[in-house]
């Protein structure tokens, strides 16, 4: 899943929402909630942020299918075979990040050090590893389901870190980030309702942390030409509503905190899922933004949990 408003439908007004997007970062920084790093939207959280990340998620346990579903946590790297297997290089080629890493002789090695020495690119004498890093917090779990499903299908939680090659000065365009996502798999009627209901969920979860948000009809942001007619149909079909809260008030149309995303059989088909009746398995699932939700938090409640609403505090056992 992806958390992205799509930028073509809304009109906006570029230098105002790019001060707004510094201010914010700046506010963070100074309260000490982000460490910055020498590289944009990739940053450090204090035991602040952490603690307001953790009061959120029992928020969503709470909402969740808690003993129903099979309870997953993945490192944020998975198999480049797997990672294939998904299509999200064709579809996210500018988003995706791979590992390279050293394999060579102590011959390559001192030629490496020798332009590292003289400030040239050593990246040369790397060679791409067998992982890459998770896109999507559910992406390493198709690969375990492949064959077929038993009559109920699978419902998973899985909560993990992901990488998006997106660089920039809006705190909520962070390079690596959490996910807490409840999947289904199954039949395209399972799927389609899991989608659905989580609509309702998700709203009645940020309405619980003190948050207003509404639920929009999205798309992902596909790459290129193709992309474009992909970006159409998703929207057309309606598979993807996204759960957004004006971060930027009205300088922008919001920025998606939570996604519900019907994906078909796109992943049964790639990973060998069969239903029960041996039908190609459909999927769909719900996916929390952690850090964004945490902004939203602060941008709303402040930046001290302390002073934040009481019901709000309770809710999240601060």
């Amino acid at each position: 899943m992806t958390l992205d408003p799509d930028p073509s439908t809304t009109v906006v007004d570029v230098s105002a929402l790019a001060a707004a997007h510094g201010d914010f970062r700046t506010e963070l920084v100074g309260a000490g909630l982000l460490v910055p790093t020498s590289v944009p939207g990739l940053y450090g959280r204090s035991g602040v942020f952490e603690d307001v990340v953790e009061g959120i998620d029992v928020v969503v346990r709470a909402a969740g299918p808690g003993a129903a579903a099979d309870r997953y946590r993945f490192p944020p790297v998975f198999p480049r075979d797997s990672f294939e297997r998904t299509d999200y290089i064709a579809s996210f080629p500018h988003l995706t990040g791979a590992v390279n890493t050293f394999a060579g002789d102590n011959r390559a090695h001192a030629a490496l050090l020798a332009a590292r020495a003289d400030g040239q690119s050593w990246d040369g004498w790397l060679t791409p590893a067998d992982t890459m890093l998770v896109s999507a917090a559910c992406h390493p779990a198709y690969a375990m389901l492949a064959g077929t499903l038993p009559p109920e299908g699978r419902l998973l939680d899985v909560h993990g870190y992901c990488f998006r090659h997106e660089p920039a000065v809006d705190p909520a365009r962070m390079q690596a980030f959490r996910m807490h996502e409840f999947v289904t798999v199954g039949t395209a009627e399972q799927a389609a309702a899991h989608r659905e209901q989580w609509i309702g969920r998700g709203l009645q979860v940020l309405a619980d942390l003190g948050l207003a948000a509404e639920a929009v009809v999205a798309n992902d942001p596909f790459f290129g030409r193709a992309g474009r007619m992909l970006s159409a149909n998703q929207r057309e079909e309606n598979l993807k509503t996204e759960l957004v809260v004006r971060l930027y008030g009205d300088l922008d149309a919001g920025t998606a905190v939570v996604s519900c995303n019907c994906h078909r059989e796109h992943f049964g088909a790639t990973f060998g899922i069969s239903t029960a009746a041996g039908d190609v398995a459909h999927s769909a699932c719900v996916g929390f933004g952690m850090e964004r939700i945490a902004l939203g938090l602060f941008r709303t409640h402040g930046l001290d949990p302390r002073g934040w609403p009481a019901p709000v505090r309770a809710r999240m056992q601060l």
